[in-house]
């Protein structure tokens, strides 16, 4: 584990409440940015990143620092957004969030590379939650197979089949659109 993580945690555990702060700063923009990969909107992943921290903060106590507190953090947060997105499922299973791009002056490369990052987008909402996670721990934060197990509490080689059937799943669903765009490449 990260040294200044545990001496954070120890402090905290020791009352140092304000400690837990130095943990807020290390990590929030990373926490927002993962539950806003998964939820696709700004407002719940400010939500669901929040009450991440807040359960942390009441759960540091089980912390048992086998795995590296940022690992914890994450599987606390991934958590909170799979259950949001099970709930939103039930309200609306066929919404799929793309959100519009800002006005740009490139005018042709702009369009198809917003298009293409629409495309990408949507086909990553459809997903299913437990390969969209995957996905997006192993490409947009960087992890390895073994964090992410940790993280979504599965065997490595469960982590592996999800990635694989995600980046197979998304290969099929954004094959049309490479077919036809010069310049644009399938995803690997």
């Amino acid at each position: 584990m990260h040294q200044p993580d545990i001496e954070a945690v120890q402090r905290v555990l020791a009352g140092d409440t304000e400690a837990f702060g130095v943990l807020v700063q290390q990590y929030q923009q990373e926490i927002y940015r993962l539950a806003y990969r998964m939820t696709r909107n700004a407002e719940d992943a400010k939500d669901l990143s929040q009450e991440a921290f807040v359960q942390a903060y009441r759960a540091l106590r089980s912390f048992r620092g086998q795995a590296r507190f940022s690992t914890w953090l994450y599987r606390i947060a991934m958590n909170l957004c799979l259950n949001h997105l099970k709930a939103a499922a039930r309200e609306d299973p066929a919404e799929v969030n793309g959100d519009l791009p800002g006005p740009r002056t490139d005018a042709l490369d702009v369009l198809l590379t917003d298009e293409r990052d629409r495309a990408v987008a949507a086909a990553v909402q459809t997903l299913p939650p437990q390969q969209k996670a995957t996905l997006l721990l192993r490409v947009q934060q960087g992890l390895g197979h073994r964090e992410i197990a940790e993280i979504l509490d599965c065997s490595e080689g469960t982590a592996k089949a999800n990635y694989f059937h995600a980046v197979r799943a998304l290969q099929r669903k954004l094959r049309a659109f490479g077919e036809g765009a010069p310049g644009h490449e399938h995803v690997r």
